[in-house]
Parts: structure tokens; C-alpha cells; sequence
């Protein structure tokens, strides 16, 4: 029980390194945290006590006269590393987030989001209104995307679809992805104009993809392109059930009439065993108000948006794919 009361120090310490960007200095050769301290504008002392902290996690290594060295476990804050989660520590941690979490009671008492509480702002608005909190928020889902999205492509035969729409696909990670595995796909980037704007200059769907991709901004509460393919990763798991239909309804009405939707969550099995989605769960009462859905939560959702759940697709990473087409009659 100790460990599960004190996961926020380690959390906070995690995120002194990650924002100093001690994992970087750390992979050109060891040093100690004296040597660190100069660099990063920190106290020498108090660095070191930091980083022998984190040593005894498995972060870093502790070598002879006080040299600290990377760990694998401490690579994956490189901002360079192929899985980096420096910038999901750093947006993780910030203060806004952290703020949320410490009205998780208020959200659990009520209907309030706990976001919106200590924010006094919906998350979307937030990150609107804050474009540096928005740069790392997109950064940490890009580096996130990384680890998944081949997973995804090699869970699903894309390969058939002549159009995906991606609904809500940020910067376009995830159908560079697809693209570049299916070169007979043609692809659509959808989200909010915003967010369009920003990845029209992101490198996913640039060069030999760009002839391929179509750019459009619109609300998907009202209306998303046509195509015969539709994937929303990480889409669903932002709203309430009412909303979720509405989503998924206006997918079905603009989707061909042997089209597939995918949405791309985390799938919560039964019984107590330890799973991502369940812990995610809960960042989403925090943050959305929004949550992880069971197998029959999502079958209940496909039925009140005229839709039928066709095969749940496991993936090699927490994800699935939840495959949906129109409903029978």
C-alpha cells in the first residue's frame, strides 16, 4: 500500500528529469549530477539527491565517483529515442493535470469533470488557449502513437479500403501509418479546423503522402466525409455515451453502404486482473469525463447509433480495434 500512497513523488521526480532533459545529456556519456547542475541551472546537491533517487527506481545508474549513467528504463526519456515518453511525463505532471487529479473526490461525489473544475476550462478550450501546454499535449500523443500505430495496421487487413477517413486524427500519425503499409489507400485527415491547420505543416503526411491525403475541419457531432473506412482512436473514450452516438451516427450516414468503423480504445476485460485501460479510465473521469468501455458497453453504443459490432481485433499493444458496420434490416 506504501508504493500505491507515494506514486506521486516518483511521478514528480520522473518529471524534474524529463524536463531538464537529463536523459539527453546523460546519452552522450556519464556525468555527475555536480556537472549536471551547471548545465541545467540546478542546485548540485539537490540534483543529485533527485537522481539517486530515481537511480534506485531504475531510471538511472550510479557509478563510481557519484558518475550517473541511462538505464533502458531511463532511455525512453531521451527526446530523441524512437519510444520517447519525454513529453508524456512532462504533460502528465504539469500542474494543470496535476490539479485535476486532486479533485478526482469532487468528480467521484458528482457529475462535475474534475478538469473543468480545477481549470475552470473544458480540456479542448484549455489547450486552445494555451498553446505551449498544446504543443507538448500533441507531442506526447505523437510519441505515444509511436509505440501503437504499428500495432494497429498489423491488427486489421487496411489494405481493402480504398478511403479512410481518420475522425478526430490530430497531427496524422496514425494514417501515415496506414497509408504507408496500403499504397492504394487514399486518405482523409478530419478534425477540428485548429487542429487541421497545424498538421497541414506536421511531417506525418507530407512528401510522397501529401497526393494522397485530404485535409478537411468540420465537427464530427454534425457531420464527417464520406469514405468506407472510418478509424477514431482514442475518440470515444473522450465523451459520454450520448455523444458517442451522435458520432457514430454521423459516421454511418456519410460511411458506403458496406463500410467499416473502427474505433481504436482500450477494451476493459472482465475480472480484477491488472489492465492499462483500467487505470486510463480514470484519467478520463478526471479529465473528459469520458471513459473505457467494456465489449458489451460498445455493442450497446453501435445499437443506438444503427450500427452492429462485428469482431473485437486485439492488437500487440493495450489497444483493439472494435470493428462496427451498419445493422442488419
Amino acid at each position: 500500500m506504501l508504493d500505491l500512497v507515494i506514486g506521486y513523488w516518483l511521478s514528480r521526480m520522473v518529471q524534474v528529469a524529463a524536463r531538464l532533459g537529463l536523459a539527453d545529456r546523460l546519452a552522450k556519456r556519464p556525468r555527475t549530477a555536480a556537472d549536471l547542475a551547471r548545465e541545467v541551472g540546478a542546485e548540485p546537491d539537490r540534483l543529485y539527491r533527485v537522481m539517486r533517487a530515481l537511480a534506485s527506481c531504475g531510471v538511472f545508474a550510479e557509478g563510481v565517483r557519484g558518475r550517473f549513467t541511462l538505464t533502458p528504463l531511463g532511455e525512453t526519456l531521451r527526446s530523441d529515442h524512437p519510444f520517447s515518453l519525454r513529453a508524456f511525463a512532462t504533460m502528465m505532471t504539469e500542474d494543470y493535470n496535476q490539479a485535476a487529479w486532486a479533485r478526482l473526490i469532487d468528480g467521484v461525489r458528482g457529475t462535475a469533470v474534475p478538469f473543468e473544475l480545477a481549470n475552470g476550462l473544458a480540456p479542448f478550450e484549455f489547450y486552445d488557449r494555451h498553446p505551449e501546454h498544446l504543443r507538448v499535449f500533441a507531442e506526447a500523443m505523437s510519441s505515444i502513437s509511436a509505440t501503437e500505430n504499428p500495432a494497429i495496421v498489423s491488427a486489421y487487413d487496411f489494405s481493402r479500403a480504398g478511403r479512410v477517413v481518420d475522425v478526430g486524427g490530430s497531427q496524422g500519425h496514425l494514417l501515415s501509418t496506414i497509408l504507408r503499409a496500403c499504397p492504394g489507400v487514399r486518405g482523409v485527415l478530419f478534425d477540428r479546423k485548429p487542429v487541421i491547420d497545424r498538421a497541414r505543416a506536421a511531417p506525418y503526411l507530407a512528401g510522397e503522402l501529401a497526393e494522397r491525403v485530404e485535409f478537411v475541419a468540420g465537427d464530427f457531432f454534425t457531420s464527417v466525409p464520406e469514405g468506407d473506412t472510418y478509424v477514431l482512436k482514442y475518440i470515444l473514450h473522450d465523451w459520454d455515451d450520448e455523444r458517442c452516438v451522435r458520432i457514430l451516427r454521423s459516421c454511418r450516414q456519410a460511411m458506403a453502404p458496406r463500410g467499416r468503423i473502427l474505433v481504436i480504445d482500450n477494451v476493459i476485460p472482465p475480472g480484477n486482473d491488472p489492465h492499462w485501460g483500467k487505470l486510463l479510465d480514470i484519467n478520463m473521469l478526471v479529465v473528459t469525463g469520458g471513459r473505457e468501455r467494456t465489449k458489451a458497453e460498445f455493442a450497446a453504443l453501435f445499437r443506438s447509433a444503427g450500427l452492429r459490432l462485428v469482431k473485437v481485433h486485439p492488437t500487440a499493444c493495450p489497444l483493439s480495434l472494435v470493428e462496427a458496420a451498419r445493422a442488419r434490416g
